[in-house]
């Protein structure tokens, strides 16, 4: 941990180590060495959450309940109205189903994979690397004025440290032909990462700011004195200023707001009885974390990060194959479900409370979706030609329902939407796309934005 005391001296050897300090594989010190690509007047100022929901959420027990269709293939949770006049969701979305005139449901997305390979996250179309590389390939791997790493990724223990850790099945902060220095930025909870973003300080020092500002100029001047390059005085300016672990400190937000997205009581009360997810309280974790992530989330946001992944599923738990590792359908939506419906919910009030809903873009989806007819226990399988996709925020038009599916919820009825729209949304969410492709060194991303948006967001 960086400490500073009065008449404290850091060696060169201690300031080194924080320029090296790990996050998420890369240091400090190679973070500001990756500048912004793109000129100011590319970029919009947005940013974007991606709650990725490995496994698959169902599409008909999520947005397209297909209420007329048979039995074994219409929603087996029930449905309930949206705020649209004749839209439904399904019966476990009822906070998100009362906003649905602020969000955007796309019902003809199909991710063309039934792998759990962790698309759209990571593919060929993103050049193999997370999504938001692509973002911190333009913005920078930091904040300019923060020193925020502009794209993270949160697993269920930087919210909550006492959860079984799962895992994502597959590399979530692969770069592919991006580089490794616009590698993901991985908190881990209450462990050493997030200490060593904390400047350790008795608190009657820091309130003695000329005391305090004399020490950081005599810090400023040891840079001088050992040598070090600007990158690692720029990585302990970001130890000295806070930003990266406040944004991370949920104590620093105001009570009422915490308690607003706490899914703690979604916890099943018994453990369900499937062989490695319930038994190792992958469940149980799912419902605890997803509330405070998504808090965390727009925390970081706030403080310049331009793409925040969340994994909050362990493994998938959206995989309702009701078999021995897996619950059905019902009772997994119970499960994952109704938790996910309160933070979504809890966030959009949030945000708009905050006047944030044009500047961040959420969106939810998972590999894939469920087959048209559930398996004979109640479950489902791998299902590649639908997967439930909202949209919410980033400045669109809300209240969009966009594309259908065919009678039996199996493919979209029309024109489908794919991993390359969803990107190039993304993209001409975050960026002036036109002004990309006059930036060389940005071709190949901007290559990604000429496949059309999704229609009628914007």
């Amino acid at each position: 941990m960086l400490s500073l005391h009065e008449n404290a001296s850091l060696s060169r050897r201690e300031l080194l180590r924080v320029g090296s300090l790990a996050l998420g594989g890369l240091s400090l010190s190679s973070l500001f060495a990756a500048r912004a690509a793109a000129s100011p007047s590319t970029i919009t100022g947005k940013s974007v959450i991606f709650i990725f929901q490995q496994g698959g959420p169902p599409q008909f027990e999520t947005f397209d309940p297909k209420p007329d269709a048979p039995d074994g293939i219409r929603t087996l949770t029930g449905i309930t109205q949206t705020s649209l006049p004749g839209v439904y969701f399904g019966d476990t979305m009822q906070q998100t189903a009362r906003l649905a005139h602020k969000l955007n449901i796309i019902r003809s997305f199909h991710t063309e994979n039934a792998g759990h390979n962790i698309i759209p996250m990571v593919s060929p179309d993103s050049l193999n690397a997370n999504i938001g590389c692509l973002v911190s390939r333009v913005l920078g791997a930091t904040h300019p004025t923060t020193g925020m790493p502009t794209n993270a990724i949160l697993f269920p223990q930087a919210a909550c440290s006492d959860v079984t850790r799962g895992d994502a099945r597959g590399n979530l902060s692969a770069t592919g032909s991006v580089g490794g220095n616009y590698a993901p930025f991985v908190p881990g909870g209450n462990g050493d990462l997030l200490r060593n973003l904390r400047l350790n300080m008795p608190p009657e020092r820091f309130n003695d700011r000329r005391a305090l500002s004399a020490q950081f100029d005599g810090l400023n001047r040891q840079f001088d004195d050992f040598g070090l390059s600007r990158c690692q005085e720029q990585a302990v300016e970001v130890l000295l200023s806070g930003h990266v672990a406040n944004a991370l400190d949920l104590s620093r937000e105001d009570a009422r707001v915490v308690a607003q997205y706490d899914t703690s009581h979604y916890v099943p009360s018994h453990q369900w009885r499937v062989a490695n997810r319930g038994q190792r309280g992958y469940y149980a974790g799912a419902a605890k974390s997803i509330g405070k992530l998504l808090l965390m989330a727009r925390r970081l946001c706030e403080a310049g990060c331009g793409f925040v992944t969340i994994h909050a599923d362990y493994e998938g738990v959206w995989d309702f194959h009701a078999d021995g590792n897996n619950l059905n359908v019902v009772d997994g939506m119970n499960a994952v479900g109704r938790s996910f419906d309160h933070a979504v919910a809890a966030f959009i009030a949030d945000v708009e409370a905050r006047g944030l809903d044009d500047k961040i873009m959420l969106i939810t989806t998972g590999e894939m979706g469920r087959t048209p007819r559930v398996n004979r226990n109640g479950g489902r399988d791998h299902w590649a030609r639908l997967a439930p996709l909202m949209i919410y925020g980033g400045g669109t038009r809300g209240g969009r329902v966009i594309g259908q599916s065919t009678r039996d919820g199996g493919e979209p009825a029309g024109e489908p939407q794919s991993n390359r729209n969803l990107i190039s949304t993304i993209l001409h969410n975050c960026f002036d796309v036109g002004q990309l492709r006059l930036q060389p060194a940005l071709a190949p991303i901007a290559r990604l934005g000429e496949v059309p948006p999704i229609p009628g967001l914007f």
